[in-house]
């Protein structure tokens, strides 16, 4: 099931019990390294990842994995995010996914891998035009460390280079979002970028990677991200918030989380699960209670809009007749 039915909804909105509470799961990912190629997972090239050692995850993770590390909570539905498949192949990866998902029911939205500065872009927008899931893209653009960044950052790859914007202008007559992932430092780029192309949702993953905690650098973060959201087009996914080392706790993500909410309102976030990947931090129920117990002072119109109406909106899951009423009057903060 897409998303969540009338019944499922009035009831949460009654009870107000996080039992109840519909999720859509606005970011996970599905492995079959038995028979797909994802160069990171197969030959470890990852030297620096942000997690640490992360060959726990380097195996199979496929819907029965999910459904089963999923049931202490009420998921009704999911979006499925490229997992760096061979990047030759990218088309691959969403033709693999949608079999998976008429066979198995998950996932219900596809983010298909793209590369906008190669000469395939045609291509592979002709074949996902053809793969009805497929909804929004990610091609993460060329980053560089905090230390090493400039505000007039430019290289190819980028979000200021030419041929990479010439790509991203595409996007909207193809009718997709764009998943953006990128440290917080380079929101500046961001925000130009989606000042330049209004036409098309911009959503940030992982909240821009707040992974500094300290004063001094959860201030820069926040600051990067108000300007970055100053933009309309602009969605924050609050996910992939671990820290090595340091228990998925309340203490550990209220400032964050209470942060993004403060900076793009409940009705521009949506919290997802970045499974199996922030397994190595945490399990899917830990994640999960964190994110209910750091919201229930919200209203609970507010927490069906951050758990499962916006990413329902974003990813085009909403049933037909949904009652979208539920959510006026809830502020932007932005």
């Amino acid at each position: 099931m897409p998303a969540a039915s009338s019944a499922q909804r009035l009831r949460f909105l009654a009870t107000e019990d996080d039992r109840d509470l519909p999720i859509i799961d606005a970011h996970h990912h599905f492995f079959d390294l038995d028979h797909n190629y994802h160069p990171w997972l197969a030959d470890r090239r990852l030297s620096a990842f942000r997690y640490g050692d992360y060959g726990a995850i380097c195996r199979n993770f496929l819907p029965d994995d999910y459904r089963a590390g999923t049931v202490t909570h009420r998921v009704v539905g999911s979006v499925l995010m490229e997992g760096e498949w061979d990047p030759s192949d990218p088309v691959g990866e969403m033709v693999w996914a949608d079999g998976v998902a008429e066979r198995s029911g998950l996932a219900d939205a596809l983010i298909g891998q793209i590369w906008l500065d190669r000469d395939d872009l045609t291509d592979v927008l002709s074949a996902y035009t053809l793969i009805d899931r497929v909804r929004s893209v990610r091609h993460k653009p060329t980053a560089v460390a905090r230390d090493a960044h400039r505000p007039d950052f430019s290289a190819p790859g980028a979000m200021r280079d030419r041929r990479w914007r010439d790509g991203f202008a595409r996007l909207g007559a193809a009718g997709l979002h764009f998943d953006l992932q990128t440290p917080w430092w380079h929101l500046n780029e961001a925000a130009e970028l989606a000042r330049d192309f209004p036409q098309t949702l911009i959503i940030l993953n992982h909240a821009g990677l707040p992974s500094d905690r300290s004063a001094e650098g959860l201030r820069a973060w926040r600051m990067a991200l108000a300007h970055f959201a100053e933009e309309p087009n602009t969605r924050l996914k609050i996910s992939g918030i671990g820290v090595p080392g340091q228990a998925w706790a309340l203490d550990l993500q209220r400032p964050v989380i209470d942060a993004a909410l403060a900076v793009f309102g409940v009705s521009r976030c949506a919290f997802a699960s970045n499974f199996p990947v922030d397994g190595l931090c945490a399990s899917f129920t830990t994640i999960f209670d964190v994110f209910k117990a750091a919201t229930r002072h919200q209203t609970p119109q507010g927490r069906l809009a951050l758990f499962h109406d916006n990413a329902a909106e974003w990813y085009g899951l909403t049933p037909a007749g949904h009652d979208t009423s539920l959510m006026q009057g809830e502020p932007s903060c932005a």
